[in-house]
């Protein structure tokens, strides 16, 4: 793997490459020779024998290579453990630079992670593919497999485009109140929600400690000044106009092309973060934005689910390997429980009947899931209620979906009740179960097939198992599990709850347990879909449902006082930046605030409403209100304190628009009470007199503070 780019200026050129362990290539002025040297070259590092750690840049003797031949770069073993796609061996290990990090955040399992064409990152240990679906948004190629990953943007001081923003509100839950933010993204989350301990220092949501970062053709959410988060597309270098090209961009910075508009901006990871399906329901103020998001979501999302499809059946064209078992196996001290003949319960059949022990019969076995025996059994040969011991299951196949790797389909019409196959696999303890967790989380392994069987044993169908392993998850499932005792045991059976017709996928609820703090993505696209697995499936009623409930409703005699709900703002209206916010709790107040714009230590409690709702002269309740910041005054001192904005027509206070006309007289601006001028006055005497300047909302209440006295 040699170096295409110097090592000291990362720039191309004539270069001398190093002979020795490290294969790095200079220039010739780069190290200070004129010429280049007769015989074999070394750098200073290889003469030495004294090598930098790639990730930590400290030199040292206590620091180990790559085993990859070709490799030469140098590790503390802290430190290039810190990168997921590393990979330890017996005599050292396989640093990050030959694995793809988008593919391994994708799927650690994926075997082209390795495979293919790699452009790597000359300051850190990240690699991608060299193609624009694995290359991170914000990289500068260097060279044919060189780059500068985003990792190393560094902010401006003084650019707003720079700064760093967090959402106000949970990526859980979606409520506000203390959040625990993200150094690196806008994410944020409740303490509670993530279910772990308050960090110090420095904290990192779970993506970026990953290594997750935007790319291109991704829908986004954008922040932009004190304006709302916006929906846009992050835009390759090659499809942006010429003149927001030439616009000033450094390292870690990518074009995002705003939906509803054909403005462009430049910006980085800090200020955007990714559009979920369903976003477009949230708010229906940005109309055009939102449909444009939408619907270039669902393409990209198609074209992705396409591609990925295509690599999946390249790399896996069957199955992963497993021991098909038919019946189920207990480990350690398991126990296979077996019946004595009396002991199991006889039904009333014959075998005469039209169907004996059939589904549509009166068997009382099969009402109580319990089958038939075939030496107790009245029925005999004839029974219909051995599925289980007969194995009579539907017929199937496995086939690979779009993104939900190997799935099982039906292959002729499967009856609304019909048994389709039993769930069968290893017969573990909780004990074996939790160790089974464990080692698959140690390992990165994302697929599990446990199913519990009774409170003492869980059925693990991962290294031993028949079809029904495949069967995949939905929150509107076509079958359901039933527990059924066969021969004095429990055994599980998967039964159609619909009639199915052939080549249709076959699904089942798992009613997933979450053991960890992460949860897993669900992606049955079912209209009732929780979004994750383990979350109850959403109510959806019909239309029938809902007619029904209208005319249950009886109108009230008395009038009802209408609430105007509006939607709850993002930014403090103080300030307007986002962050820890504090909202006012007055019905129909959509404004929030920073608890240090309002000169409170802690958060209030309660119901608390906002200053918004006080007169700012005698703290009655107010009538009329700016709308540009929380000023606001009661009937008796609105008079001359309010005017009409020359910018957007609405009503503001003199801080705003001071030369604005006045409803009442144009260009006349009535004076406040005197003594509110003259404090006004000294006020503004300190500010000229102190760097610390006080905003007119300060002054207000620093008046208050004023009245008390007297």
């Amino acid at each position: 793997m040699k170096e295409n780019v110097c090592q000291v200026c990362e720039t191309t050129g004539e270069l001398l490459l190093c002979e020795g362990q490290c294969y790095g290539a200079f220039h010739l002025e780069c190290i200070g020779l004129s010429e280049t040297p007769q015989g074999r070259f070394l750098c200073q590092e290889c003469a030495t024998g004294v090598h930098t750690c790639f990730v930590c840049k400290k030199p040292g003797t206590d620091v180990n290579r790559c085993t990859v031949a070709v490799c030469g770069k140098f590790y503390h073993g802290e430190c290039i453990t810190k990168y997921a796609p590393a990979v330890l061996q017996d005599r050292g290990f396989r640093c990050s630079l030959h694995a793809c990090l988008s593919c391994y955040i994708t799927n650690p399992a994926n075997p082209s992670i390795s495979k293919g064409r790699l452009t790597r990152c000359v300051r850190c240990p990240v690699a991608y593919h060299a193609n624009d679906y694995c290359m991170a948004a914000g990289s500068v190629v260097l060279a044919n497999s060189s780059f500068l990953c985003p990792k190393h943007f560094t902010p401006r001081k003084g650019c707003r485009n720079h700064e760093h923003i967090n959402v106000s509100w949970c990526f859980v839950c979606s409520e506000g109140g203390s959040l625990l933010c993200c150094e690196s993204c806008p994410a944020a989350f409740h303490r509670e929600c993530l279910n772990i301990e308050m960090p110090e220092g420095s904290w990192y949501c779970n993506d970026c400690r990953a290594g997750k970062k935007p790319h291109y053709k991704e829908v986004v959410w954008v922040k932009v000044g004190r304006y709302r988060w916006w929906p846009a597309e992050v835009s390759h270098p090659r499809n942006i106009p010429d003149n927001i090209l030439r616009m000033r961009h450094d390292v870690g910075e990518f074009a995002v092309h705003f939906f509803g508009s054909k403005d462009y901006l430049w910006t980085y990871q800090a200020r955007v973060f990714p559009y979920m399906e369903g976003d477009a329901n949230n708010k229906e103020k940005m109309g055009k934005a939102l449909h444009e998001a939408a619907e270039r979501f669902r393409e990209l999302q198609t074209e992705k689910e396409m591609r990925q499809l295509q690599e999946d059946r390249k790399n896996d064209k069957k199955p992963p390997s497993y021991r098909h078992i038919r019946v189920n196996r207990p480990v350690g001290k398991v126990q296979i429980f077996t019946a004595d003949l009396s002991e199991i319960p006889r039904c009333n059949c014959k075998a005469s009947d039209e169907n004996p022990c059939g589904m549509d019969s009166e068997c009382i076995n099969r009402m109580l899931m319990y089958e038939c025996h075939p030496q107790v059994c009245p029925a005999g040969e004839c029974c219909q209620n051995q599925c289980f011991t007969k194995r009579q299951y539907s017929q199937v196949e496995i086939f690979r979906t779009l993104e939900r790797g190997w799935g099982l389909r039906s292959v002729s019409p499967i009856k609304k009740g019909e048994f389709v196959s039993e769930y069968v696999g290893e017969v573990i303890d909780e004990e074996e179960c939790r160790a089974r967790i464990k080692h698959a989380q140690e390992n990165d392994i994302c697929n599990f097939y446990m199913l519990t069987l009774d409170k003492d044993r869980i059925i693990d169908a991962g290294p031993k198992g028949n079809q029904a392993r495949f069967m995949n998850h939905s929150c509107k499932p076509n079958c359901e599990t039933q527990k059924w005792t066969v021969n004095g045991d429990t055994r599980v059976g998967l039964f159609a709850l619909v009639d199915i017709p052939a080549g249709m996928e076959l699904t089942f609820n798992y009613n997933l347990e979450c053991l960890s703090n992460g949860k897993t993505a669900c992606k049955c696209g079912a209209p009732n879909c929780s979004g994750f697995l383990g979350d109850r499936p959403k109510n959806q009623p019909s239309a029938e449902e809902k007619a029904r409930k209208l005319k249950k409703k009886v109108p009230l005699k008395r009038k009802s006082q209408h609430v105007v709900i509006r939607e709850r703002e993002d930014e403090c209206f103080s300030c307007g930046d986002g962050g820890q916010i504090v909202s006012c709790k007055k019905p129909g107040c959509p404004k929030v605030y920073h608890a240090d714009c309002l000169n409170l230590s802690k958060r209030p409690a309660g119901r608390w409403e906002c200053p918004w709702h006080q007169c700012d002269v005698c703290g009655k309740e107010s009538t009329s209100y700016c709308k540009m910041c929380p000023s606001s005054f009661c009937k008796e001192h609105c008079e001359g304190m309010l005017f009409i904005s020359k910018l957007n027509g609405q009503l503001s206070c003199s801080e705003h628009d001071p030369c604005g006309p006045n409803p009442l007289e144009p260009g006349y601006l009535i004076p406040p009470p005197s003594t509110f001028v003259s404090f006004i006055q000294s006020c503004l005497f300190l500010n000229n007199c102190y760097s610390h300047k006080l905003s007119y909302v300060n002054i207000c209440h620093k008046f208050h503070l004023y009245r008390t006295q007297f």
